[in-house]
């Protein structure tokens, strides 16, 4: 068995538009295919053995132990790898449970989809599962314990921290979406000119200047301390000689601390004697060389958290710590502390497993203990400086004790320092009291601070936390969305993407906007190249600037990675027709259908889908939909548009040389077809098709007039600026060029048909045929071509996809003899300058030359010189 290929799908995709984070491994199981489960002897009872916990898979039995019925029974071992690679995470503490397995059409060869929570994780899951099942087959024993630490381990390592997870999590309740910024803690909240940023704890609204004071520590206690807030007395050291003056001053116990650490790094506390004194000072200059020396206060520590200058609850905190019996070693009852089942690897579970470093060495041995010694029955014996959850310290919420002038003290705190998002650690015997009465003080206050101990407190109410913040950063129930528009199809996309830009720019709107030949932000080229997939979408939302996105979106991205967002206002389907054909999985026009019908699925409940009534998989599309429905047509008596109007529909047709728009009965004509420019007079009918939607879209989305519409409309040009690739005709002095990016035989015969409405004397066609298509597309150009050309120059693409020029040429000549009537002469010139020179050196008076380009860049630089020299001629 091999791995062929790996994808990860991260957004709406072809398996499952709401389970966003799926696998999908492409596995050849060579000479597995013939040895499924029931072939291999003793395959049930290793996988028993090794696994018992999979008893709880049902599959399509539907009860417990229906997995290994399925096992028993005989089943291919795809599937058996989809199931170990989701109980893999879930041992790992990563719950997850939806799994596909189908054959892709090759002998032996199948698609194994199963969902993850961490990317990484997943692909690891994946593999492993591979190994185990081939492990399993061939009777070899297996360390399945190694493969889950490594996953606990990738898991902490990528996962979002739980304070970050936390507020993300809150978000997506909200309905805000979502884009992690890097491999750490910045997320991005929401899209465009609407976003949030947080870093854990920090938000874009939190102020710089207040986390610089909040991370040095002298600074903080002075302004405390001139507002009159109860902090401990202390001073500035940088030396042996400081601390000795410290000493004298302050007499013990005393506290050492890095002016600018955080999370207890070098701080050492309840110090009593010179030598404790000299080594904490050495401890605390590792990361600073100006140490805080301050008088130590005792009592308990506590955190309150305030957020947006107002107070949300407050927390007792204890340090790791085990406590004596008399009669075990610190070890033997650190192990027992461990097997608590709250306790797990990094933040899996409410608490963390206590393990032994530096800090808990240094502690023991200022004790005089070592990890062997027995302390007495009942003594408590502290393993780390700090209370933090993630070194293993306990937590119990204290929101409820907290006395009124200690939570006006907290809110006073944080409007001192500037910080909205605030963390205080108080030491006090209490917080039932006013801190100012029972001796307690402020030690710190803290930006990004954990959220974990009120979210999952050890003892006590769980508090939600991260609800203040998402009110914070997006009040008034705002989702922080902005409009999204997504076009997908087989043909006239990129047109209909670019028009509807064009409409919403005009009206106002900052648009940014993909298209299969590059990124533009408020019509702005940002990128060249394909950009009609999820990576580039993404460039689009997460652009400040931008306050409505029109994202092109294509069958390559969908299959590759899924769509970039969860949720859109208007999707249009153009159509579907055969292109990509044998490509990813999909072998026909059904599932191809399939794949586009991913955008409709996503919009919005009031949103629309508008499909083409023409196109019968596009208007089958609307069944399922939980959305509002639109249609186009061709035609306003189509039996389809008729009945939808009837029920009080919307929809766009082309009538009595108009585009109109029906609103149930009534008609609203928006502008003559002769007149829009980029139907060339009506000549383009595919043109009036790609502007029916956009029409419709726009006027279903925006409060804009019909005449700004017809604005828009007559001010978008057809040209190597606005519609780079898509009807670029240049008039030369003896005869005409045509440049386009027809590529498929749908697309091309739309040209044709264009063509044959131009007046010319002798039309010649520079074409190519695309190697990853099947060979009867690749003839069906030759055949379409012939129909339309008088003369036919066969030129290469820049990438061959797996062919040879010399197969793509045979196909295309086979095409071109199939269907010529008359002597069509055809010449091979390979590159596509060299095929643009040829036929521009030997132009006939009256002709047109059209060019089915690859390199649309390129081409037009080329055809633009050649006009200007004759020009200057």
């Amino acid at each position: 068995m091999k791995i062929v290929e790996t994808k990860i799908l991260r957004g709406p995709n072809y398996w499952s538009v709401r389970r966003n984070k799926l696998i999908q491994i492409r596995l050849d199981l060579e000479e597995m295919e013939q040895r499924p489960t029931n072939k291999v002897e003793g395959f049930l009872d290793r996988l028993k053995k090794l696994l018992p916990s999979m008893y709880t898979h049902r599959c399509s039995v539907g009860t417990p132990g229906g997995f290994f019925e399925r096992v028993e029974e005989g089943t291919w071992m795809g599937h058996v790898i989809e199931h170990i690679a989701l109980e893999l995470q879930t041992l790992a503490g990563m719950n997850t449970g939806f799994g596909r397995t189908r054959g892709t059409g090759n002998e032996g060869e199948y698609y194994v989809v199963y969902s993850y929570m961490e990317e990484d994780a997943g692909v690891f899951a994946g593999e492993a599962a591979v190994r185990i099942v081939q492990a399993l087959a061939d009777g070899a024993e297996y360390n399945l314990e190694a493969d889950i630490q490594t996953l606990r381990e990738i898991r902490e390592n990528t996962r979002l921290g739980p304070s970050t997870g936390g507020i993300v999590e809150e978000a997506a309740k909200r309905g805000i979406p979502f884009i992690r910024l890097n491999k750490h803690s910045l997320v991005q909240l929401g899209y465009g000119i609407h976003q949030k940023r947080i870093r854990a704890t920090i938000a874009s609204t939190t102020s710089n200047i207040a986390v610089d004071i909040a991370g040095d520590k002298e600074e903080t206690k002075n302004l405390l301390d001139a507002a009159e807030i109860p902090v401990p007395k202390g001073t500035i050291i940088r030396s042996e000689a400081g601390l000795q003056d410290a000493v004298e001053t302050l007499g013990y116990p005393l506290v050492l601390k890095p002016v600018d650490g955080n999370h207890g790094k070098g701080a050492t506390t309840n110090i009593t004697d010179w030598d404790h004194a000299v080594r904490a000072l050495e401890a605390a200059q590792i990361y600073s060389r100006d140490v805080i020396c301050e008088r130590f206060i005792t009592g308990f520590d506590f955190r309150v958290l305030v957020i947006n200058h107002k107070f949300i609850c407050a927390a007792l905190r204890t340090p790791a710590s085990v406590v004596g019996d008399g009669e075990h070693t610190i070890q033997w009852l650190i192990d027992e502390v461990n097997k608590d089942p709250r306790r797990g690897f990094g933040h899996e579970l409410v608490l963390t497993r206590i393990t032994v470093d530096s800090f808990t060495q240094k502690m023991l041995a200022d004790l005089g203990y070592t990890l062997e010694s027995i302390p007495a029955k009942d003594e408590l014996v502290l393993l780390k400086p700090t209370a933090n959850l993630s070194t293993g310290g306990t937590s119990t919420d204290v929101t409820d004790e907290v006395h009124p002038a200690n939570i006006f003290m907290a809110e006073r705190i944080s409007k001192i320092i500037g910080l909205d998002i605030c963390g205080i650690d108080i030491m006090a015997p209490d917080l039932k009291e006013p801190v100012t009465e029972n001796g307690g003080a402020v030690l710190e206050v803290n930006a990004a601070p954990g959220f974990r101990m009120h979210i999952e407190p050890t003892v006590g109410l769980p508090r939600n936390v991260s609800e203040p913040v998402i009110k914070m950063l997006f009040p008034n129930e705002s989702t922080g969305r902005i409009p999204i528009i997504a076009v997908t199809g087989t043909n006239g996309k990129t047109t209909t993407s670019r028009l509807m830009s064009h409409i919403f720019r005009s009206i106002g709107y900052k648009v940014g906007f993909t298209t299969s030949d590059g990124i533009y932000i408020q019509n702005n080229l940002m990128m060249r190249g394909d950009c009609t997939g999820p990576v580039s979408a993404e460039f689009v939302l997460k652009d400040p600037t931008v306050d409505l996105a029109v994202l092109e979106c294509a069958r390559g991205g969908i299959l590759k990675a899924g769509l970039a967002f969860q949720h859109c206002d208007i999707a249009i389907v153009t159509n579907v027709s055969a292109d990509h054909i044998g490509l990813g999985g999909i072998d026909n026009l059904e599932q191809m259908a399939k794949v586009k019908a991913v955008v409709p699925e996503t919009v919005v409940k009031d949103g629309f889908a508008v499909l083409n009534a023409d196109d019968d998989l596009v208007y089958a599309m609307r069944k399922g939909l939980d959305c509002n429905i639109a249609l186009f047509s061709m035609d306003e008596n189509n039996p389809r548009i008729k009945r939808h109007c009837e029920d009080g529909g919307y929809a766009a047709v082309f009538e009595n040389g108009y585009v109109s728009i029906l609103k149930g009965t009534w008609k609203i004509r928006v502008h003559k077809v002769t007149d829009i420019p980029i139907t060339f007079g009506g000549k383009a009918v595919h043109n009036i098709m790609n502007t029916l939607p956009a029409v419709l879209g726009t006027y279903l989305y925006s409060n804009t007039t019909i005449d700004d519409i017809k604005q828009a409309l007559r001010t978008f040009i057809p040209s190597d600026v606005q519609t780079p690739g898509r009807l670029n005709l240049f008039q030369f002095k003896k005869f005409q060029v045509l440049l386009d990016f027809a590529h498929n035989p749908a697309g091309l015969t739309l040209l044709g048909e264009f063509i044959k409405k131009i007046d010319a004397t002798h039309k010649v066609g520079i074409i190519s045929g695309t190697g990853d298509r099947r060979d009867e597309d690749i003839k069906e150009i030759g055949r379409i071509s012939a129909r339309y050309f008088d003369e036919i120059i066969i030129r290469q693409d820049k990438y061959l996809r797996g062919r040879t020029a010399e197969e793509i040429v045979d196909l295309l000549m086979e095409g071109i003899d199939e269907t010529k009537s008359k002597d069509i002469p055809v010449t091979t010139i390979l590159s596509e300058k060299d095929a643009i020179l040829y036929a521009y050196k030997n132009a006939k008076p009256g002709s047109l030359i059209t060019l089915l380009a690859d390199k649309v860049d390129a081409s037009l630089e080329l055809i633009k010189r050649l006009k200007e020299e004759e020009e200057r001629i």
